[in-house]
This record gives C-alpha cells, sequence and structure tokens, in this order.
C-alpha cells in the first residue's frame, strides 16, 4: 500500500459474522483485504485490515467471538455503527453494493452542497454512505 494513502483515522467496526461481513466489505463495497488474523473461534476474525483504495485509508474489523472473553470492542457487534466513504464515482458502485445483499436507506442523489451518493444498510444493519464529498480539506 502505498503511504500517501494511509491516513490517522481507521473506523473499526465489529461482526457477528465477520467472514460474511468480509465477502461484502471486499465484494460488495470494494475494499481490498490487506491484512486478516483468526480469532479463538472457528472461522472468526480476530483482526483485518481492508484498505480504500478509492479515496485513501481504510478500515479494521473482527468477529464478535474472536475473543474468548468478550470485551467493550466485541460489544458492539450488533449495534449501529455508521461509515462514510468518499468515491469518485458512486453510481458505478451502487449496483455492485446492492447486488451484494445491501438495503438501500438512501437512493442515489445530488446533495446541495455539491455531493453525488447514496447510503445502504450492511447485511447486519450498519449504515454505509458513499459520496463524491471529500469534506473542506479534500477541495
Amino acid at each position: 500500500m502505498d503511504k500517501q494513502n494511509v491516513i490517522g483515522v481507521w473506523p473499526t467496526l465489529h461482526y457477528r459474522d465477520g467472514q460474511a461481513a468480509l465477502k461484502f466489505l471486499t465484494e460488495g463495497l470494494g475494499f481490498t483485504l490487506v491484512a486478516s488474523y483468526p480469532g479463538a473461534a472457528a472461522g472468526s476474525i480476530a483482526h483485518s485490515e481492508l484498505a480504500w483504495a478509492a479515496g485513501g485509508g481504510g478500515i479494521m474489523m473482527g468477529s464478535a467471538d474472536a475473543k474468548t472473553e468478550p470485551d467493550d470492542f466485541s460489544a458492539l457487534a450488533g449495534q449501529t455503527q455508521s461509515v462514510y466513504l468518499v468515491h469518485d464515482d458512486p453510481d458505478a458502485l451502487y449496483g455492485r453494493v446492492v447486488g451484494a445483499g445491501a438495503v438501500v436507506v438512501r437512493g442515489l442523489e445530488d446533495a446541495d452542497y455539491g455531493s453525488r451518493g447514496f447510503t445502504v444498510r450492511d447485511p447486519e444493519g450498519n449504515l454505509w454512505s458513499i459520496g463524491t464529498y471529500a469534506g473542506e480539506l479534500g477541495k
């Protein structure tokens, strides 16, 4: 991974079914798997890193059952979390994400602040907003 694409903010999500989430995140949203380490339970994920090449940075994720004892992070599985992703062509990504099992919360639309994007709910209920708006720093 190019060091220019590394940012200092890495949202961390925890899922009940880490393998299914990993499939959705890579095949549906288009993240690239950089690293993944197994957890304590068979098929669980202790830690995965996924790069977001479309806008730089990435996320970390894991399975709730990755540790033998629950902790504050594993307690996040089952709670709705939300992430915003910058993408220069959300129209191209939309069909792929819906085809991967996402539920549309807000369809493709142009916002009054100049962004184009949409919001979907992943198979475990987390909200993913994808849009062209890169924030004031991205101008």
